[in-house]
């Protein structure tokens, strides 16, 4: 390791990185502002600009586009014709480049951004030396973050080298690094309305939701056991920058490794449970939560939440949004349950846990409330879904049901506490897979209709496994994710004991739906939205 390139513009930790290389007796090139911080902060410093004979040009866009710089990146050492080229044209070697690019993704990220901003942030000569170096790993390291700094010095310091499995491992994190860096160029300019003969520096381009060309990028967490099945083969992926409170974001505290459907469902109950303020408990089965409840503490909503469809908890994956803490882990673990997740659990709570040694206990962070994005709330912003050789995307389904939102539409009137209780059936309902049907009392559900192919079948599964827990559906609310399409859905829930409803509204019959609501003395509210979950 005799040359080394630097030029970066986060300069986090490259003063400290250099003087280590020096200190090894690492010759240290360098351009622009990075040479002159390297220069005052006292280490000896060649500017790329004396070794190419060519000064930086265009503000600063031409100054590694060079073959003293290139030649020196892509030379085989292994090979005699490449060696005497380099000789014959007085090029050194350069052995490791040290480069990270300009903040395009952070700029155009701004509120404002320009497009002269946008286009001024492409970095060309940075990904152009970092495509050289990774090309050629077997002879030279490429560090593209200052994250690698620690693992490039420990083995030069060990072994006066790197391995050729840490540059190997060097050079696919700058080439993912490239593909992360140009999708998101791609992302930007495919988005951008661009108005004829707006060249003026300050214009800022109005952008389109979804963009010309989608290049999400997702790296691998782990690979799993197996898919949804067993002969399917499965791997978990994040964003490049996960929403906080999400959850690939969690810590697997003990357990089995989780699986495909672990993971799957835990998500639909964990993205339900942070819905709440109140303490409460998610318990989901299938991607469907088959008990839900809030209560003054995580036991009290649990108990509530089970008492929902005991049948169906066995199994289940259980979400809360509040600490788990003695006596809540104590229930708990009575039944058997695959995956439990929570903010936190006491020392109390692990240790009740030690003797479940194969329950999954995951620790996730719950997003503060409030925030000017569902991002800062551990949302995703969007959805997608495959469909054979394509991909559906749409705005995620962050609608925030108010109480001034609801319009009642009957004769009868809800009472303050049906109003309270409609709101948590409306929450609930937006996480049963469609056609869903709940019945809610007391803040807990009594019975969940869900991914019936008929409205009715859904009210109807609703009501009987309400009848099934030992549960009464007398005086009950019920949230319907979509219109009623006629009245018999309706008269079903009435007819099982619900005293007041709620829906989106919207139908060609919601008129015949009212007037069927009137007659049977029964309140009824429209949302004016809905929650289709397929």
């Amino acid at each position: 390791m005799k040359t080394a390139l630097i030029s970066v513009s986060d300069k986090s930790g490259i003063v400290e990185f250099a003087r280590s290389l020096h200190a090894l007796g690492v010759r240290l090139l360098s351009t622009g502002g990075t040479a002159q911080l390297l220069a005052r902060e006292g280490l000896p410093v060649t500017e790329v600009a004396e070794v190419t004979q060519f000064p930086e040009m265009l503000d600063g866009r031409v100054k590694t586009l060079h073959p003293m710089v290139h030649g020196a990146l892509l030379a085989r050492r292994d090979v005699p014709a490449h060696m005497a080229a380099l000789q014959e044209h007085g090029i050194g070697t350069i052995d490791l480049l040290v480069v990270n690019l300009y903040p395009f993704e952070a700029t155009v990220a701004k509120a404002g951004c320009t497009l002269a901003d946008a286009i001024e942030n492409i970095d060309i000569g940075g990904p152009a030396m970092v495509r050289s170096a990774a090309k050629n790993w077997k002879d030279v390291g490429v560090v593209t973050s200052a994250e690698q700094y620690e693992a490039v010095l420990a083995e030069l310091q060990s072994a006066g080298q790197l391995s050729d499995k840490l540059r190997f491992a060097l050079s696919v994190a700058a080439f993912n690094r490239i593909a992360q860096y140009d999708g998101a160029i791609s992302d930007y300019l495919s988005s951008v309305d661009f108005e004829e003969g707006k060249l003026a520096e300050d214009y800022t381009p109005a952008r389109r939701l979804f963009p010309g060309q989608s290049n999400g990028i997702f790296t691998k967490i782990q690979d799993l056991r197996y898919g949804e099945n067993s002969h399917q083969q499965a791997a978990l992926y994040r964003d490049l920058h996960p929403a906080p409170g999400s959850i690939v974001t969690g810590v697997q505290l003990q357990g089995k490794e989780l699986s495909y459907n672990n993971i799957a469902d835990a998500d639909a109950a964990w993205e339900c449970v942070k819905s709440f303020r109140l303490p409460a408990c998610v318990i989901v089965k299938h991607a469907n939560p088959c008990g839900v409840a809030v209560g003054t503490s995580a036991l009290e909503a649990y108990s509530k939440a089970f008492q929902t469809d005991p049948t169906s908890a066995f199994g289940g994956i259980i979400a809360f949004n509040r600490p788990v803490d003695g006596p809540a882990a104590q229930q708990v673990s009575k039944q058997f349950v695959e995956v439990l997740m929570a903010p936190d659990f006491t020392p109390e709570a692990l240790e009740i846990f030690k003797a479940k040694a194969n329950v999954r206990l995951m620790k996730i962070a719950v997003p503060a409330p409030g925030g000017d994005t569902a991002w800062k709330q551990g949302r995703n912003l969007m959805d997608a879904k495959r469909v054979g050789s394509g991909l559906l995307l749409q705005t995620a389904d962050n609608h925030e049901l108010q109480l001034p939102d609801l319009k009642v539409v009957t004769t009868q009137q809800p009472t303050q506490e049906e109003m309270q209780d409609l709101m948590f059936a409306w929450k609930v309902a937006k996480y049963v897979k469609s056609n869903a049907i709940v019945f809610c009392k007391g803040g807990m559900t009594l019975g969940v209709g869900a991914g019936q192919m008929s409205r009715l079948d859904s009210a109807r599964i609703a009501s009987i496994k309400a009848q099934a827990a030992g549960l009464s559906l007398a005086g009950t609310v019920v949230a319907s994710d979509a219109f009623f399409p006629f009245r018999d859905g309706l008269d079903v829930v009435v007819d099982a004991g619900a005293t007041c409803v709620a829906q989106p509204g919207g139908s060609m019959r919601d008129q015949e739906v009212i007037d069927a609501a009137n007659e049977r003395g029964v309140a009824m509210v429209f949302t004016g939205v809905r929650h289709f979950r397929h």
